[in-house]
């Protein structure tokens, strides 16, 4: 049975949470790659960051529908949904963009377990820790499919 460690990618490309989106979007660019672990200081993985982020910011704004009854207004969804959403369109730094508190997995998560987590949590990469909760690896969505392709 394959294990994390046996598809991650161990040259993991991480950034911090001041790194500025522009030199995010290069990163991703010239590296061909789709998502990157945020580190602290200590290399502590604090986020995750992914195309999907970069993308968020040239989305139309969603205004929430409301129904207005008697000079009042009542919003039909969380307002503070759009207020999350318009400070994540006006970011300028990773921190501003990311996912914190990210799903990982463990060096010997099965590729089972692994592809469940991607599908149901609806994450594209997946952090690698080692038994200290150090960063040792990365797993994209593409490692799953080259796996398939391989027919592992």
């Amino acid at each position: 049975m394959l294990q994390a460690k046996d598809l991650m990618s161990a040259n993991v490309i991480a950034v911090t949470s001041d790194t500025a989106v522009r030199e995010l979007a290069r990163i991703f660019s010239e590296n061909r790659i789709s998502g990157a672990p945020v580190v602290d200081g200590g290399g502590k993985v604090i986020g995750v960051v992914t195309e999907s982020d970069l993308i968020f910011q040239n989305k139309k704004v969603h205004i929430p529908t409301a129904l207005a009854i008697l000079d009042s207004f009542i919003f039909l969804e969380a307002p503070d949904k759009m207020e999350r959403e318009l400070r994540k369109m006006a970011g300028s730094t990773v921190a501003d963009i990311c996912t914190a508190d990210p799903v990982t997995v463990g060096q010997d998560t099965p590729v089972e377990e692994i592809a469940t987590l991607m599908a149901e949590k609806k994450v594209h990469t997946l952090p690698v820790l080692d038994e200290n909760g150090q960063l040792v690896g990365v797993i994209g969505k593409s490692d799953i499919i080259r796996m398939i392709a391989a027919g592992k």
